[in-house]
């Protein structure tokens, strides 16, 4: 068997999706590769798109989100949509590279390339068969466009929206959202406290601001500030947002208790090390956190599908979430001394998530396939 995972660079999550899957992929014996999507157009579409998005979801979040709403008005089973016609472009491409490499299955943790597999399923009679992940807790505009031979989705109280989209019953399987191997692991926090080079005592709160370095990080960090202790500390994961991280740098100077980080592949470490994360609610970052048994405060969402992750996880107890950041601080410093409340959020993550998902979609594949 050979698969093919295609994913595309807006935002870090969906890459991690699909990393995770090559991981467990090439862990099980299987030939697979993972590739951007849009490099089958050319790389400078992809540097378009992906910027563009980027943009849009830093600089007019707004603007993005009524986008978003925009998408699930006109999102039909029965028609195909903009989105479906622009990523028509690469297909060709996309269709001699399958051939010319025998792939047996297609695994997509984004729509662009799912979008690009229905035109070629549809037109060309492509042989391999194809696989959608989702990588939210939602049935996101355009999937029930698609025409996959399986939807492997994150929970199973996301069945009857993805059949009221016109997604069959059938096609869809609960697998969870997949994580790499190492967010399972558990490092102890004073080993990887000592590992990444932070003191052992006191509380350490974690901000994670996405790959883009989204969010009012500033005001959280005030916020914070004025009700920890002296002995506490705030480290920010600043991603690739080196305005972002200047600008925090300068307005922490000379606070002690505030340490900014440059983009770091020890996220796993870093979660180990804390004792609770604040993070917008990214549905790959969320969910590594939830595998981890990490105390969650989910901050400002990029409107749209990270919107509905945070209400997804609020209503299991599974993290916290304010409307200003100066409420989820307090929040937050609450749910700290609140032994009974953290063993229940935790307990919640452990009934919700599921740590194995890469391995349970792989193996779904695998057996679709025959191998």
């Amino acid at each position: 068997m050979r698969a093919l995972i295609l994913s595309c660079n807006t935002g870090g999550g969906h890459n991690a999706a699909g990393q995770a899957l090559l991981e467990k992929f090439q862990e099980l014996g299987v030939d697979c590769e993972m590739r951007d999507a849009l490099l089958f157009a050319s790389e400078r579409a992809s540097k378009l798109v992906c910027g563009a998005y980027v943009r849009t979801v830093t600089v007019a979040p707004k603007v993005f989100g009524l986008a978003y709403r925009a998408g699930g008005a006109i999102s039909s089973a029965r028609r195909k949509s903009p989105v479906y016609y622009g990523n028509i472009a690469y297909a060709r491409a996309l269709r001699e590279y399958i051939e010319d490499t025998d792939v047996d299955a297609i695994v997509m943790p984004h729509l662009f390339p799912a979008e690009c597999i229905t035109y070629l399923r549809r037109h060309g009679g492509l042989r391999a068969r194809a696989y959608a992940v989702s990588t939210d807790y939602v049935c996101c505009p355009f999937f029930e466009e698609t025409e996959m031979d399986r939807f492997f989705i994150p929970h199973e109280r996301l069945i009857p929206v993805f059949e009221a989209r016109g997604i069959p019953r059938e096609r869809v399987l609960v697998t969870g959202i997949p994580t790499a191997g190492r967010y399972a692991r558990h490092t102890a926090k004073a080993v990887a406290r000592e590992m990444l080079g932070l003191k052992e005592e006191g509380r350490m709160l974690l901000v994670m601001t996405g790959s883009m370095g989204f969010g009012h990080v500033g005001a959280l960090v005030d916020a914070l500030l004025e009700r920890l202790y002296t002995t506490d500390r705030i480290v920010v994961l600043g991603g690739a947002n080196d305005r972002l991280k200047r600008a925090l740098r300068d307005r922490y100077a000379i606070e002690g208790r505030v340490r900014v980080e440059d983009y770091t592949d020890h996220v796993d470490l870093y979660m180990d090390a804390c004792d609770m994360l604040f993070t917008k609610p990214g549905g790959l970052t969320t969910t590594e956190a939830a595998v981890k048994g990490v105390p969650l405060a989910h901050t400002q969402p990029i409107p749209g599908c990270e919107t509905e992750n945070m209400r997804f996880f609020g209503e299991l107890g599974m993290s916290i979430s304010a409307k200003t950041p100066q409420a989820l601080a307090e929040r937050a410093v609450a749910l700290l001394d609140d032994a009974p409340a953290l063993a229940h959020m935790a307990q919640s993550q452990r009934e919700n998530i599921f740590p194995d998902a890469a391995e349970r979609i792989c193996r779904a594949v695998m057996a679709d396939t025959g191998a």
